[in-house]
């Protein structure tokens, strides 16, 4: 069974979007269709202005596709992701989250798996509870969570040891080649459960 993966969440900062990417890596190496999105920046131009780096990285994503509700409806799994912002997720990101309830009540969303990543500025700058807030909307939707885990303990362990999802911490610099061989290695497993789960669901 070949499954299909959306990746959602490249927005704000470049290294959620290498964590996409990465994700997005190891889903098609297990054999998934993937589709890397964005969801639409929804901040006044003048607050992005204000941070060089949020402006650079908005404008070398500009040519990304924006994530559709068609999107969501299309993929056998999807991981969500957003920098953390005040411990919780990104505005950009929860006003989107918030048009799926046509899709939720027709039931396209229940029964996949739904994996979550973020970044955090500081060590403890909200990593566990945006990651428990992504899920809230999984829960939801009746999607199937599927944390990082201990699934491989030695991968994890080096990426920083977080059991709800793939994390860094952005005032840090980029991920890591072990944060980044985590995420690769989460999009692998995304793409296994969707496709053992694709043939179970009933909508």
């Amino acid at each position: 069974m070949r499954a299909s993966s959306l990746i959602i969440g490249p927005i704000v900062r470049s290294d959620v979007h290498a964590t996409a990417h990465s994700i997005a890596e190891g889903a098609a190496e297990a054999g998934a269709d993937v589709r890397l999105l964005r969801v639409a920046e929804t901040a006044p131009a003048h607050v992005v202005d204000r941070n060089p780096d949020w402006r650079a990285h908005l404008d070398a994503t500009a040519d990304m596709p924006l994530a559709t509700l068609d999107d969501l409806v299309w993929a056998d799994g999807y991981a969500v992701g957003t920098p953390t912002r005040f411990g919780n997720v990104a505005a950009q990101l929860k006003s989107y989250l918030d048009t799926t309830g046509g899709i939720w009540e027709a039931g396209h969303l229940a029964g996949k798996p739904f994996t979550a990543f973020t970044s955090t500025g500081e060590r403890h700058g909200g990593q566990e509870s945006t990651l428990l807030a992504l899920y809230n909307v999984a829960y939801h939707w009746g999607s199937v969570i599927l944390p990082t885990g201990y699934v491989d303990y030695d991968i994890i362990h080096a990426a920083g040891g977080n059991p709800y999802g793939i994390s860094n911490i952005s005032g840090e610099g980029e991920p890591t080649k072990e944060q980044l061989r985590a995420a690769h290695f989460q999009g692998g497993r995304l793409a296994r459960v969707a496709a053992a789960l694709t043939p179970l669901r009933t909508v």
